[in-house]
């Protein structure tokens, strides 16, 4: 379960996606996270999905190293199904006692459980193909004009950044833990779901101190670099937009447009 999840993680590929500029990447991935909200017929979750489909062959990510991140929400999608099929009021299908399944609720529970698994795969793609440099660097960029308000704006991002960079440390952390654990006799693995919460607790001690020890050495390598934040510093590689972001901007812009036209209509 650890290792399947891939929120965070940079694949390297040399794909037109991986060229963007992290800015364009970051606003498109915006932009698709509200479009999932916008499409609610089959037609338009038709259009969604050709979109999301053409945007993976693009980024030349593996597609099952993308769908490897939807383990760790199984259970959500699971409990997100079930109440929404029992739940939701309609067209009586099948009734046992006070349990019944409506035409209604499959439908409801059938776009729910698209819309987290493509929230969870937009986001994922932004994160496989943009380094954390250069989340951090658009993210200062489009912030930029929080700074007339006193926003520490660079603090900020950098901040996101390390927390972008130390997520798949600490998974890989767990990990050993775990398996190091498992090696003196732990067992992770047989019991029902609360038995299993409960043997990870021993987990959380050893974790918390590598993570605060990973921060200190962190800290302390900062400040032998003499690190300062604030809006004074340079970047090696300043942010320059090219005629592909541009190109890319106006595909989403017309991708937007559609499911607005769909919203609207009602098709």
């Amino acid at each position: 379960m650890i290792r399947d999840i891939t929120l965070g993680q940079y694949y390297p590929a040399k794909s037109i996606l991986h060229k963007l500029d992290p800015r364009m990447k970051f606003l498109g991935t915006l932009a698709f996270l509200a479009s999932v909200f916008l499409f609610h017929t089959l037609p338009g979750y038709g259009v969604l999905t050709v979109f999301l489909v053409s945007v993976i062959a693009l980024s030349k990510v593996p597609v099952r190293f993308l769908f490897k991140g939807l383990k760790p929400i199984f259970f959500i999608l699971l409990i997100t199904v079930f109440f929404n099929i029992l739940l939701t009021p309609g067209e009586v299908l099948w009734q046992w006692g006070i349990l019944r399944i409506t035409r209604e609720g499959l439908w409801q529970a059938g776009r729910m459980m698209l819309r987290l698994i493509y929230l969870v795969i937009g986001s994922s793609i932004m994160t496989l193909t943009t380094t954390p440099n250069q989340l951090t660097d658009a993210l200062e960029r489009l912030l930029n004009p929080l700074r007339v308000f006193h926003v520490p704006v660079h603090e900020v991002a950098m901040m996101m950044s390390i927390a972008l960079r130390f997520i798949p440390i600490l998974l890989e952390e767990t990990d050993k833990i775990m398996k190091a654990q498992m090696a003196r006799g732990a067992d992770f693995e047989s019991g029902n779901l609360l038995q299993r919460a409960k043997n990870m607790v021993p987990l959380l001690v050893p974790l918390f101190i590598s993570a605060f020890q990973r921060a200190n050495d962190l800290a302390m390598a900062m400040e032998a670099r003499c690190y300062h934040g604030g809006g004074m510093r340079t970047q090696m590689k300043p942010l320059r937009y090219q005629r592909r972001d541009f190109l890319a901007y106006g595909i989403v812009v017309v991708y937007l447009g559609i499911g607005i036209a769909f919203r609207v209509l009602k098709i």
